[in-house]
């Protein structure tokens, strides 16, 4: 098929992205993963209903943790602190967005979490033959996550 016959609509790279912590928390991050949502499906059948099947329900969403990858960077412990914040019944809950951005650096499509708060904090490991960067991990739990367009 000849160039000028071919679609002009491309899917979005998944490589440009913004993530904004509410209260001024920045970096750049490698990664993102764990934007999923989910529905518990509930089975019902009443007794005397004459159809041999069951009706299915829509239940309580759940929402899988998200993990953000990035950097280590000189003086950067942003994270450990966010995350040693928290005690029992003491959590600092954040709002959490992530945008992917077009080739203008706009959002197209953005992910809203709510009360999310640090669930585990993982540093680099550390290999003297390596040249690799250091990358720490942060697992956030959250309540709700919004899908919208950009």
């Amino acid at each position: 098929m000849a160039g000028e016959k071919q679609d002009n609509v491309w899917p979005l790279p998944k490589f440009y992205f913004k993530v904004e912590v509410e209260g001024g928390m920045t970096a750049s991050f490698q990664e993102v993963s764990g934007l999923d949502a989910e529905v518990d499906v509930y089975e019902y059948r009443h007794g005397d209903s004459k159809d041999f099947t069951k009706i299915k329900m829509p239940g309580l969403k759940k929402y899988s943790d998200v993990t953000l990858k990035k950097g280590h960077f000189t003086g950067d412990i942003q994270f450990f602190e966010w995350f040693s914040k928290n005690q029992l019944n003491t959590i600092e809950r954040k709002g959490v967005t992530i945008k992917l951005l077009n080739e203008g650096g706009n959002p197209e499509i953005v992910w809203t979490l709510t009360n999310a708060f640090p669930k585990s904090v993982k540093s680099t490991d550390l290999n003297s033959g390596s040249s690799d960067a250091a990358i720490e991990q942060l697992v956030l739990a959250h309540e709700g996550l919004v899908i919208a367009k950009g």
